[in-house]
């Protein structure tokens, strides 16, 4: 049993999280979720989503699988160095790091993805690359997976990006199964990004 810990803050974007949420959620007996943010109680996504966390000290089970959203919020959060060194203990935990979206940013500002292979959402990207020099950008990417991070680009990538992680550790034909039932077009190549513009 692998443990998610969603890591949110407010103004987060709602389907960053919700999507894979979805995805993840479909395989219980594999993966348990929790969510946490630094203060814990409820936290308000971009569109007014209230949902209750609680805080990373309070966690009920060890992080496995940490999973990073973007969002608006996230421009406060680059400036916030007790959120950033909460996430760079969080991610040395875990055996995997998730983000979605501009999750990379923050995970790139941290200094958790220096030297490592890494994408974000296209809409932001200027901002985003603008966070580290020491990330290797690939811009022309669905999601990219380099040892135990996978980055994603923009929104509903995420739900991508949480299907090829789950066909790494269950088997594409699970990933598939699930993208069927959710009745979901699972962009099966992490190369093909249909919203990347030259």
């Amino acid at each position: 049993m692998h443990t998610i810990t969603a890591l949110v803050f407010d103004d987060f974007e709602t389907l960053d999280l919700f999507g894979p949420i979805e995805m993840f959620g479909r395989l219980p007996e594999q993966y348990r979720i929790q969510f946490a943010s630094m203060t814990g109680g409820l936290i308000r996504s971009k569109h007014g989503v209230a949902m209750q966390t609680v805080t990373v000290t309070e966690l009920e089970h060890q992080t496995t699988i940490l999973l990073i959203v973007g969002g608006q919020g996230t421009r406060q959060q680059v400036h916030n160095n007790a959120f950033l060194q909460m996430l760079v203990t969080l991610a040395e935990q875990s055996d995997w790091v998730l983000s979605v979206c501009t999750g990379s940013a923050l995970l790139a500002k941290s200094g958790i993805l220096d030297n490592q292979r890494a994408t974000s959402n296209k809409r932001a990207w200027q901002w985003v690359i603008a966070q580290s020099n020491k990330v290797y950008w690939v811009k022309q990417a669905r999601w990219v997976v380099d040892g135990k991070f996978y980055t994603s680009s923009g929104v509903s990538a995420g739900m991508d990006m949480a299907l090829g992680f789950i066909a790494d550790r269950q088997g594409v034909d699970v990933a598939r199964q699930i993208a069927e039932h959710t009745e979901y077009r699972w962009q099966e190549n992490s190369d093909i990004d249909d919203f990347y513009r030259a």
